[in-house]
């Protein structure tokens, strides 16, 4: 009987610490339980994690494949690499950027930093990009503005001291079951509560002591009007603002009157009233991609940080606190090199860079000016012939980016290269596949929510034609330079090292987290400059005080890394749907998860093509009745339309519709409209409208509607 061995789960962001154990023959994961001596989570994992780490449902990639004509073919390592290194090697020396890489939240720390190193470092492309952009890029850029740095001030320490729980555009007891677990049992107290602000009355919803359904897309100014309602009644913490904040003065001359603001929330102002008088309370301020994924999504992500600012919010038990979607998000975006180098060393400053290319030993003049366009912007300029190259690693575009049918279409254009252990959606469209380990098979780190930092560790060897992903990585890096990396296989602690060398002495310093030290504690939250500390609340010092209040009162001690050490406030304008809704298409599209399914549902679906279900309200529903065969009818957009179940619930707002942004036939109708400053795309709010299944189809390959449609268009 092989021993149990500590790991983390790879399923989503809470970072769950586990025990596993390998099968007595043959390869894979036996048998997984939670970690009592895990400091994050203490023994609990929920059972969505537990059963994909140990018998998903994919069907596994054990070898490589190559296409001739229609179809792929196995072929062998050296074949595979040998054709892609030379696709590569010839793009780069016409143009870097004719090059795209796409990476994944789902990556180790160590893989991802190896993808980065070979994108910025290696190849040169501005071209680079990760799934964790399609969720928490806004709330990234968010932080950034406020504090100058990114990541949440809160720790899980903060749930059970929490008195308030405000939970706004997430579901946490579908996505984030553990986390949610604390949250319910901290809110269960006398004396604290849970409120909830979503349009759909979700899982979530129905525990909540406060309900509040604004309507899709419009928490910014649900947002305004709170905090609008606050400073005309005089509740601002004014000591937290004037000694530790910039930028008040400003954001309160751009506040609408709170009435206008809250009507168009749909929102009466007896509610506004109640959530100003949760604020002026202590508060612990959830969001998820509600927030995120729209193209107001960084507006309202500084609105609600500007909230926790402006009523001193900001403190344990209390503040701003993301709720991160993939399991290793927050790694790909410390260390990948995706938006900024690693440890958040500003992408464009020399200083930055030059460490950077020693580190790596690159020249200065290789590195890319811009951190690229974003995985939308990266299709469109697929769609201009600016690209000739994509390779997606441990993601799936095909299935999970908006207006999915385009990025079919244009990944068709490229020489595409899949790097996954499982066979997704984009894998069918490659050129190229190479298969790569997963949970339980490869070794690495990763990085949760809070900061936390733990080891991934193999239970099982893989067969012989699967390989890790940092050894695919460096492999074919070192065919590009061939002074990149070592030679593989990797070692993940020597390459975890470097990653700890970069990040020395930065906002996000992990140089005294080691592998050692990880094996001892279990998990460590940054940033650790040395290797007997760790962080707790961020930009807080706990054992300073000062006493430069007007009234000589002691105040707490808050250090930002902005320029001037303050906090900074922000202004925001709305700037309404991206496609709102009209007489051709009269509903409203929005997505969220479902409790089976993650990303894009590879490892979940035990088959292809599952017909999606649409919740929608039963009084939406009967006004479309005559479209129904069998409780099957069309969801149509203007780029895609998509048969579904109809499945009526009344927690669904009248006019809109619900569906599982994990399916894969749903992105062909989203639209590709993305946030100004984050480049997140705006998955929640699209206009469709239903149609019979056996009608003639209404939207063209380009999206453009033909004439005589339903609804008089």
């Amino acid at each position: 009987m092989s021993h149990w061995k500590p790991t983390t789960c790879m399923r989503c962001a809470v970072g769950c610490g586990q025990h596993q154990r390998g099968v007595d023959q043959g390869y894979g994961v036996d048998t997984v339980r939670g970690n009592y001596d895990h400091p994050a989570t203490k023994g609990l994992s929920c059972e969505r994690g537990i059963r994909e780490t140990e018998n998903p449902n994919g069907e596994w990639l054990t070898e490589p494949l190559i296409r001739r004509g229609d179809t792929l073919r196995p072929t062998s390592w050296e074949q595979a690499l040998g054709v892609v290194a030379a696709e590569f090697i010839q793009a780069i020396a016409a143009d870097p950027d004719s090059v795209a890489v796409l990476g994944s939240g789902q990556q180790t720390n160590e893989a991802a930093y190896a993808l980065g190193k070979l994108a910025r470092g290696g190849i040169g492309t501005k071209h680079f990009d990760a799934n964790t952009t399609l969720c928490m890029s806004s709330a990234v850029t968010a932080y950034y503005q406020a504090f100058g740095s990114d990541a949440p001030p809160p720790t899980y320490d903060d749930i059970p001291e929490a008195e308030t729980h405000v939970v706004w555009g997430a579901n946490p007891a579908v996505a984030h079951p553990v986390l949610y677990r604390w949250i319910l049992d901290s809110a269960a107290a006398p004396d604290s509560r849970l409120v909830v602000v979503d349009p759909v009355e979700s899982e979530t919803a129905a525990d909540a002591d406060q309900y509040v359904s604004p309507e899709p897309g419009t928490d910014l100014e649900l947002a305004r009007a709170v905090l609008a309602r606050l400073v005309g009644t005089d509740r601002i913490d004014q000591a937290f603002v004037d000694a530790s904040t910039e930028g008040y003065d400003d954001l309160v001359d751009s506040l609408p009157d709170a009435e206008s603001a809250a009507e168009t929330a749909g929102v009466p102002m007896e509610t506004v009233d109640a959530l100003a008088d949760t604020f002026a309370a202590p508060t612990l301020l959830y969001w998820g991609m509600g927030v995120n994924q729209s193209t107001n999504g960084t507006d309202a992500a500084r609105m609600l940080i500007n909230l926790c600012l402006a009523t001193g919010n900001l403190g344990p038990g209390t503040g701003p606190f993301s709720l991160t979607g993939q399991a290793n998000s927050m790694g790909a975006r410390v260390v990948s090199s995706k938006e900024t180098w690693p440890g958040q060393r500003p992408f464009t400053e020399q200083d930055h860079r030059a460490t950077v290319t020693s580190t790596w030993d690159v020249p200065l003049s290789r590195l890319p000016a811009s951190s690229g366009p974003g995985p939308v912007g990266i299709v469109d300029q697929i769609n201009r012939g600016n690209i000739d190259i994509c390779w997606t690693v441990a993601t799936n575009p095909v299935a999970g980016m908006p207006d999915a049918a385009n990025v079919r279409r244009s990944l068709d254009d490229v020489f595409l290269v899949a790097q996954d252990a499982f066979r997704s959606e984009t894998v069918e469209h490659a050129d190229v596949v190479l298969p790569a380990a997963t949970w339980g098979e490869c070794e690495g780190t990763t990085m949760n929510m809070e900061r936390r930092v733990s080891r991934v560790t193999a239970v099982s060897d893989t067969v012989d034609t699967v390989r890790q992903d940092i050894d695919i990585i460096a492999a074919l890096g070192n065919r590009i330079d061939e002074n990149l990396f070592d030679e593989p296989p990797l070692d993940p602690e020597t390459v975890f090292d470097e990653i700890r060398s970069l990040t020395e002495g930065t906002v996000a310093d992990c140089s005294g987290i080691s592998y050692d030290r990880l094996d001892a504690e279990l998990a460590v939250r940054w940033p650790a400059p040395d290797e007997e500390t760790q962080g707790g609340y961020r930009y807080y010092d706990a054992d300073s005080q000062n006493g430069d209040a007007d009234d000589g009162a002691e105040t707490e001690s808050w250090s930002f890394p902005t320029d001037s050490g303050l906090a900074r406030f922000s202004a925001a304008t709305y700037r309404g749907l991206p496609e709102p809704t009209d007489a051709t298409y009269p509903l409203l599209l929005t997505t969220g998860r479902q409790a089976g399914a993650y990303n894009t549902g590879v490892r979940t679906r035990e088959t292809t093509g599952e017909v999606p279900a649409a919740r929608i309200h039963p009084e939406t529903a009967g006004q479309y009745i005559d479209l129904l065969d069998r409780g099957r009818t069309v969801v149509e957009s203007r780029r895609a339309r998509v048969t579904v179940d109809l499945a009526p619930d009344d927690s669904i707002p009248t006019g809109a519709i619900w569906m599982d942004v994990h399916n894969p036939a749903v992105n062909e109708l989203t639209v590709p409209a993305v946030d100004p400053d984050s480049n997140e795309p705006n998955y929640k709010q699209c206009a469709v409208r239903l149609a019979s299944p056996d009608a003639v189809p209404t939207v063209t390959q380009n999206g453009l509607p033909r004439t005589g449609t339903l609804d008089g268009d």
